[in-house]
């Protein structure tokens, strides 16, 4: 029996004695249990986007624009979802995007998404801004695929930790993101004046670095004047304590918010980045065909369309109206993965009509997480990839590899 047919059938069997599906299986009900489930200002920072969020909406209108054109009388019986990239076969063309500050969602974090991408045998790929080292991610993997998200810090000798790091858990790529060298404008956020880093929160990629702790060290040996004591800085202070492991989580902040990002990255960087490791390097945040251009001429492995879900520049294009003329310009000579508005296995199909190798699920599994720890998240992907085994086969095709542009309209 088909992923498909078999997902829908233990939830209509389970239903013939009173259980119910782990999470709602709808985009609107998994919105609105995950909202229940979560903070105020944790809701604001998984959910939100910047500005009005018009670029969230641009990603739902771009792939919402393409319409599934179905064939009958095809032999569809047996189907095959896999997908080969760099190297690896992965059993469904779903990624799991990466998501920082998981323990908003879930107190689990990264080592419950772990688990639940482990289950399905699909890619994880770990956050830079993860709330649990990678190490220990890893461990709970035990061998099940990942890659790892890097934010180009303004340390390249942190850069090439964190690098060195992930090769050494097992990574098989490495992703770089490209569009968030700095925080975009987000009002749910700025509303409730909460940035979770602040509070030591998704940072646990960094304080358990030998190099990013050096330099906290650095830091607390040239400690200047502390802040004025009120009671909401205390309370950040005992979050602080709480969240990271180190003897000044203060000093860890403040270095944390001086490196954490590089503004001044350019094209010719990336060769550092190609001398410090042999993984397949892949650019997520590619929105235009001549930046695409320009990371083959630079001898990239692979992209990702993306606009970091709407989360940067408001009033931006949707991810699916720019997928179709980087495929075009890339012409096959590397993987072009898409991200961005994926919320169904319909709309997975769409993304590899369009010509994408794999599609990036990532606020999702989040709701998942947040509703019903790793068994959430689980039950969001595989309900993810159920669905589209089914479009695939009540379209008229076989396998994710033989769709094209013709299958939409």
């Amino acid at each position: 029996m088909s992923v498909g047919r078999e997902t829908q059938s233990s939830i209509y069997r389970d239903g013939a004695t009173g259980r119910r599906p782990v999470v709602p299986t709808s985009w609107p009900e998994l919105e609105r249990a995950a909202k229940k489930a979560m903070s105020p200002a944790a809701w604001a920072y998984i959910a939100g986007s910047s500005g009005a969020e018009e670029t969230a909406a641009n990603n739902r209108a771009a792939l919402d624009a393409w319409r599934i054109v179905p064939r009958v009388l095809r032999d569809v019986s047996d189907r095959d979802l896999g997908i080969e990239l760099f190297g690896h076969r992965y059993p469904s063309p779903v990624i799991a995007a990466p998501v920082g500050v998981l323990e908003l969602a879930h107190p689990d974090a990264d080592t419950g998404v772990a688990r639940a991408t482990a289950a399905l045998g699909i890619p994880y790929v770990f956050s830079n801004q993860a709330s649990r080292p990678m190490e220990e991610v890893a461990a709970v993997l035990g061998g099940a695929p990942h890659w790892f998200q890097l934010y180009w810090s303004s340390s390249d000798d942190l850069v090439a930790s964190l690098v060195q790091r992930a090769e050494q858990s097992g990574a098989q790529a490495i992703v770089v993101t490209l569009d968030t060298h700095m925080l975009g404008w987000r009002p749910r956020d700025l509303d409730v004046a909460y940035l979770p880093f602040i509070r030591g929160q998704g940072i646990a990629q960094y304080t358990s670095d030998p190099v990013f702790r050096q330099l906290v060290a650095d830091r607390v040996s040239q400690a200047g004047p502390r802040p004025r004591v009120t009671v909401e800085a205390i309370r950040t202070l005992l979050a602080m304590k709480r969240n990271i492991p180190m003897a000044n989580p203060r000093a860890a902040v403040e270095t944390f918010l001086d490196v954490f990002s590089r503004s001044s990255l350019t094209w010719d960087d990336l060769a550092f980045l190609r001398e410090h490791t042999a993984l397949p390097i892949v650019l997520k945040g590619i929105q235009h065909p001549d930046d695409a251009a320009l990371a083959l001429d630079h001898g990239i492995d692979g992209i990702v369309v993306s606009n970091h879900a709407g989360r940067q520049v408001d009033g931006a294009l949707g991810s699916a109206a720019a997928l179709p003329g980087i495929v075009d310009r890339v012409g096959g000579r590397v993987p072009v993965l898409f991200d961005s508005g994926v919320r169904s296995g319909a709309d997975v199909f769409k993304a590899l009509a369009l010509g994408a190798s794999g599609v990036l699920v990532g606020r999702p599994y989040a709701y998942g997480l947040a509703i019903a720890g790793a068994a959430g998240a689980e039950a969001v992907l595989r309900g993810i990839i159920a669905e589209f085994d089914l479009v695939l086969g009540l379209s008229g095709h076989r396998s994710a590899a033989e769709l094209t542009r013709d299958a939409l309209a």
